[in-house]
């Protein structure tokens, strides 16, 4: 039992899945090493916050054709999400629940955002819902995951950084862990799915 042990899902609570998509998996345009392996992990936490009636959010980047993030735009990555495509759609084996909230984001051709908050209406859906803590989850540990916890803080929530449920790009070796210990200094907290209570 470590020092997270125990940890009681309640009202206030709100999961959020970032940006798991096809295109991010193996074999998709932008695959995050093992990034299927967050998909069985996040399904259990959907799935207890499923049988607790808690409301669950999924970011997706919903990407135009031209976007400006794309390398022949003059950005850093190949075409990936780009919307109502195969690669952009959620991985197929993610248990999402029928009301989850969708929160697409870099919808037009001249905005990127990392994080689920960028241009979006999430802060105003949460705030709406009274959530307060948020267990956040998704890919990639080092981009889109960093950047929406980054975000979070900043608006005033507690963030639960769901560690066994994120995978890294690694772009440059050590991304991800470092990215792991920025948000831990911004006061994350790093839990596992045995840390919840039963």
């Amino acid at each position: 039992m470590g020092p997270n042990s125990s940890i009681k899902l309640q009202s206030g609570d709100a999961l959020i899945a970032v940006d798991v998509q096809n295109d991010f998996l193996p074999g998709g345009s932008l695959a995050v090493p093992e990034g299927d392996a967050v998909v069985p992990a996040l399904n259990r936490y959907l799935a207890a916050f499923s049988a607790r009636s808690l409301p669950v959010f999924a970011t997706r980047d919903w990407h135009p054709p031209n976007h400006c993030s794309f390398k022949a735009q003059g950005g850093i990555w190949p075409p990936h999400c780009v919307a109502a495509t195969r690669g952009a759609e959620f991985a197929p084996e993610l248990a999402l629940p029928a009301a989850a909230v969708i929160i697409s984001k870099a919808a037009t051709p001249e905005t990127d955002s990392y994080s689920g908050f960028g241009g979006t209406d999430l802060a105003a859906r949460l705030r709406a819902g009274v959530a307060r803590r948020l267990f956040i989850g998704g890919l990639a540990t080092d981009y889109c995951v960093l950047n929406t916890v980054r975000d979070a803080i900043t608006q005033g929530f507690e963030v639960l950084l769901l560690e066994d449920a994120v995978r890294a790009v690694d772009v440059k070796p050590g991304d991800g862990a470092r990215a792991l210990g920025e948000m831990r200094q911004l006061g994350a907290r790093a839990i596992r799915y045995a840390d919840l209570a039963p």
